[in-house]
């Protein structure tokens, strides 16, 4: 409309800081990586890495293999060490693989990790590189979620037990932590559980521990956001 202007992003006129040459291709698939590397909690021993779409077809020649790689060994998006990433790995005894994969109305850039790591623990992540090196994640160990890493984020397994998101919300109110967007699955009643709360502030170690001790609580993991 004539006299008014539309409010843009600076990060989507610059993109991230990143080691080239995509932002999508790269720079969101090293922050694929480093999200499968922290909610699996554990270093990653064991990948089998499943590329669909654009990922699968130019994703060699753009480096997303090496980035995927990158992200799974805690590099940022702008470590220069990204493009070696695949000698990186042999050095820290993380083996991978590569296969594509067919999955219906993905985004055109999506991987599919499964990732193991050294005490056996097992991490299976869908997400998307959706552009600008920005991620979402839709799917962690058959659950079906949405959330970005754009902000901290805490993921709580639980039994589907009354009360338990009551008394997370409790917790977290006080150490004055603000949920920003708030999303809760389960398998069935009385089930298995998982709320993914995405929030404004830090959440401190005593704060999760503080949640890890609530009645029916499984497992917390935290992904917190990146430095801009």
């Amino acid at each position: 409309m004539k006299g008014m202007l539309a409010m843009t992003d600076i990060f989507d006129i610059l993109g991230p800081v990143m080691v080239g040459p995509s932002s999508s291709h790269t720079a969101g698939a090293v922050r694929i990586g480093r999200m499968a590397r922290t909610l699996l909690d554990g270093r990653p021993v064991r990948a089998d890495i499943g590329l669909y779409g654009s990922f699968a077809e130019t994703g060699r020649g753009h480096g997303t293999d090496r980035a995927l790689v990158a992200g799974l060994l805690g590099m940022p998006p702008d470590d220069l060490g990204v493009p070696g990433s695949f000698a990186a790995a042999a050095e820290q005894g993380l083996a991978f693989t590569f296969r594509t994969v067919q999955l219906r109305g993905a985004h055109p850039n999506t991987a599919v990790l499964d990732v193991t790591a050294e005490d056996g623990r097992r991490l299976v992540l869908r997400a998307a590189s959706t552009g600008g090196g920005r991620i979402r994640v839709e799917e962690v160990n058959g659950v079906k979620v949405d959330f970005t890493g754009d902000f901290n984020t805490l993921i709580v397994r639980h039994r589907d037990i009354p009360g338990t998101l009551a008394s997370i919300a409790r917790e977290l109110s006080k150490f004055r932590v603000n949920v920003a967007n708030m999303s809760l699955c389960r398998d069935r009643r009385g089930g298995g559980a998982l709320m993914v709360l995405e929030t404004d502030q830090r959440v401190s170690a005593v704060t999760r521990e503080m949640v890890a001790e609530i009645s029916g609580v499984e497992r917390v993991t935290y992904y917190e956001r990146e430095a801009d």
